[in-house]
């Protein structure tokens, strides 16, 4: 098992910044994906960002998708060290308001859900106009 445990939302007025942390615990050595997803009230949840690694290699360098709509905006990164994933969200509109879920997994198609067996209780972030 794998804990996850998610921390720096909040309240941010547009144009502003924040950084999301995920901090995991357990049984790290079984994953090989960090997520992040979001849901807005009444929309479904959806893909934000995601950093892959290859496990017990330290050399090559992590791979990471974004979703269109943070793409430039949106920076994912990892600490190996202190098995954290982190999420640094700069430009934020108001349509970025949304409850951030962090996620993580054993995965080969990092945008979809149902690849991450383990989720953060999730952190609001709301972005005033």
């Amino acid at each position: 098992q794998v804990q996850l445990v998610e921390s720096g939302g909040g309240l941010v007025q547009a144009g502003g910044s924040l950084r999301l942390s995920c901090a995991a615990s357990g049984r790290t050595f079984s994953i090989n994906t960090g997520g992040w997803f979001r849901q807005a009230p009444g929309k479904e949840r959806e893909f934000v960002a995601a950093i892959r690694w290859r496990r017990g290699i330290t050399w090559e360098a992590d791979s990471t998708d974004y979703a269109d709509s943070v793409k430039g905006r949106y920076t994912i990164s990892r600490d190996s060290a202190k098995n954290t994933v982190y999420l640094q969200m700069n430009s934020l509109k108001p349509e970025d308001t949304a409850v951030y879920y962090c996620a993580s997994g054993l995965s080969n198609n990092p945008l979809k859900m149902n690849e991450y067996g383990y989720w953060g209780q999730g952190t609001q972030v709301t972005v005033s106009s």
